[in-house]
């Protein structure tokens, strides 16, 4: 398999999992995802580099091709500029399918990616492959996140639809699954001090799971906002005393912000800046009534939000707290990709599928 815009590994990791793909060469430009990448899965075949400086010379021929290309200009988030060049990146990833001739390729981006026009771009020159497109939820595939994603399945060995939900929504792994048992202090607001080399380049790094359960030091102000805030709140249970100026003058819409994840349900999308609550519903997810309470008051640590995002404590991380949590927030979840690679296996082999949840009893 080739996994272009790679970023940490994430779609690596799941469809290495599922068993039967090998790596071949994996491309990412942001230096701190590549090293993470590097860290897990050698450095012999990732190239830390712009996609567009690859030579079709350096692309070997592959199975299968997987990848995100950047999502920015389609993204709720972003700023819908038609015009941004980040929009054409998939033109990018379809000279490595022209050139690599895999039997199957799969792109995830984000919702909106279905109705822009640059998807419509794609369907017209992909020709000889049938495609398959979609909205997949992450929670339905044993992943303890609603994250929708937009998946495309390009396929020269007949149509592959998309793969169908393997958790029902009474089966879908929630917060406590994976956040319970953690320290409820972190010890500390800071990565270890140490370094490794990748790409000849000295990175902080490599960092273990216990090492991403850190802390903040919020304000005072900040931590009374979070104490009244209860599990699946938000601004608006704060008294207007307490609010910024900007969120008593929104009276509507941002519902997230500020907001507490619930215990017993997948939490909301992870994203780049998790650790923020003005962000999003990151406050961990303990708040018991009363003013004597049981509460931890405090958003999730950068290891409750890869947990969430379904990757392995085993996994090792390269970067600061910025890097890594922009890693992490924008990777696809490994046991989304497992889903998609098991999924993908019969019909690259003939053998029949193995679903494995790593999560269930």
């Amino acid at each position: 398999m080739i996994d272009l815009f790679a970023g940490c590994g994430g779609m690596t990791s799941g469809f290495a999992a599922a068993g039967g793909y090998a790596p071949v060469m994996a491309v990412e430009w942001d230096l701190h995802a590549a090293a993470t990448y590097a860290a897990n899965f050698g450095e012999d075949h990732i190239r830390w580099t712009d996609i567009a400086a690859v030579p079709d010379s350096a692309i070997p021929r592959a199975d299968v091709i997987v990848g995100g290309p950047p999502c920015q200009g389609f993204s709720n988030l972003g700023s819908k500029d038609v015009d941004d060049p980040r929009n054409s990146l998939w033109r990018e990833y379809l000279r490595f399918v022209r050139r690599a001739e895999p039997s199957v390729f799969v792109i995830e981006n984000v919702d909106r990616f279905l109705a822009s026009t640059e998807f419509a771009l794609l369907q017209a020159e992909t020709e000889g492959y049938e495609l398959s497109a979609g909205i997949l939820l992450a929670a339905d595939f044993g992943v303890p996140q609603r994250r929708r994603r937009a998946i495309v399945i390009g396929s020269r060995i007949g149509r592959i639809p998309l793969p169908a939900p393997t958790h029902p929504r009474h089966r879908w792994h929630t917060a406590r699954d994976v956040l319970s048992g953690l320290p409820e202090k972190p010890l500390t607001t800071a990565l270890p001090t140490c370094e490794v080399e990748f790409f000849g380049r000295t990175l902080p790094g490599r960092f273990t799971s216990p090492d991403l359960h850190i802390g903040r030091n919020p304000t005072p102000l900040s931590v009374l906002r979070y104490r009244l805030v209860p599990p699946g709140g938000g601004r608006f249970d704060l008294p207007p005393e307490l609010l910024p100026r900007c969120w008593r003058e929104k009276k509507t819409g941002t519902t997230d912000v500020m907001g507490r994840m619930r215990w017993d349900e997948p939490s909301v999308t992870i994203r780049t800046e998790f650790y923020k609550p003005e962000k999003g519903r990151y406050l961990h997810p303990q708040w018991e009534p009363g003013e004597d309470g049981h509460r931890v008051d405090r958003p999730i640590t950068h290891l409750e939000a890869a947990r969430l995002q379904s990757f392995p404590d085993h996994f090792e991380w390269c970067g600061s707290k910025v890097e890594v949590a922009r890693q992490i927030g924008n990777a696809v979840p490994p046991l989304l990709a497992r889903a998609i690679a098991e999924h993908l296996k019969p019909h690259l082999t003939g053998a029949p599928a193995t679903p494995t949840c790593l999560l269930c009893p």
